[in-house]
């Protein structure tokens, strides 16, 4: 059950950044003003990395059950817990709580705690 809890919060930790992605590109940059351009190029960037992180975090959760090493695994789900717990609190002081993603960062943070 453990395992099954840590690969769930991977998953949804991918999805989670597979929309952040997207919807970044299609809502925010293809509406948003921002001068100098170099610094629209800037934020982008910034915005996909944060996207790239969580993919990336997400499939090392996916990976911890197959790990021979509980250090490993028990160390991977604490940085990501530290990662995606202080995305979901930045989120929601951010938006006062209005935005899914805060909820959906909260829900991958269970999962891996649940993975333990």
């Amino acid at each position: 059950m453990h395992d099954l809890a840590i690969e769930l919060a991977g998953i949804l930790a991918v999805i989670v950044a597979i929309l952040h992605g997207i919807l970044g590109e299609t809502k925010v940059f293809s509406k948003a003003s921002i001068e100098p351009a170099w610094a629209k190029r800037l934020i982008r960037l910034v915005w996909l990395s944060s996207a790239i992180a969580w993919a990336g975090g997400g499939f090392l959760l996916i990976a911890a059950p197959y790990l021979k090493s509980s250090d490993a695994r028990y160390s991977i789900i604490a940085v990501l817990v530290l990662v995606y717990g202080s995305a979901a609190v930045g989120n929601a002081w951010a938006t006062r709580g209005r935005h899914i993603g805060w909820k959906l960062l909260t829900s991958v943070v269970i999962l891996a705690l649940a993975g333990i």
